[in-house]
């Protein structure tokens, strides 16, 4: 725990908050005959903390961007893939109390529960010392991060496809140049065409994974002025 509240650079005065911050609902519901309380309140509470201070960041700092792209943008910044990226900086999985059926079923890596826990820490960070310590860490750990967090979190087909969708005729095609590797371990390229002319390549361990690679590249291709 000492670790951990070393890494957020913030001490609890109640310790018992980030317990329950980082107890799930397997544990709560395994011990103390249900009584013990999990984290779900808390990362109910962090969800909405994490979001607000998220859009009034982006109201501030993007004063020129339209109400569409500010949701995008917010969207892209708290959206499961990223707050994991923050749960692995805080190595937040060792902290985890599972109940012996998740801890047996990989619970302690599954995204969704460290994601959750990420909220539930935020949660417990503000009712423990205000919301200027929670929009302290969320600065620190997100919105200093902000470019690299939004590619992470970035639905780069769906992107390509609204970008080449501002000219009509446009079609995109995606075409598999190679697999390589053992059955369980293999690596895809995938090839973006654009009216069939190449624009982007990109490999992945899947083929959704080396597509959304090449969507990328071409999107840095077609997005140079």
């Amino acid at each position: 725990m000492n670790h951990l509240e070393e890494t957020l650079g913030y001490r609890f005065q109640d310790i018992s908050l980030l317990e329950n911050a980082l107890t799930h609902s397997s544990y709560a519901n395994e011990h103390h005959g249900g009584h013990l309380q999990s984290n779900e309140r808390l990362e109910f509470l962090g969800d909405s903390i994490l979001g607000m201070v998220v859009a009034d960041y982006l109201y501030r700092n993007l004063p020129t961007l339209p109400e569409g792209d500010l949701t995008r943008i917010r969207a892209s910044l708290v959206c499961e893939n990223n707050l994991v990226i923050v749960a692995r900086q805080w190595n937040l999985g060792a902290y985890l109390k599972l109940g012996k059926g998740e801890e047996t079923g990989g619970g302690r890596e599954r995204p969704s529960i460290r994601a959750d826990a990420v909220e539930a820490v935020l949660a417990a960070v503000y009712l423990d010392g205000g919301i200027a310590q929670a929009r302290r860490i969320i600065q620190k750990f997100i919105l200093d991060n902000m470019s690299e967090m939004s590619n992470a979190g970035r639905d780069f087909k769906t992107a390509l496809q609204e970008f080449v969708q501002r000219k009509s005729g446009q079609a995109l095609t995606y075409h598999l140049l190679s697999q390589s590797g053992p059955d369980h371990a293999k690596t895809f390229e995938m090839e973006v065409r654009l009216n069939d002319v190449p624009v982007g390549s990109g490999k992945g361990r899947s083929k959704k994974d080396a597509e959304q690679a090449a969507a990328k590249a071409a999107l840095q291709l077609l997005e140079q002025p």
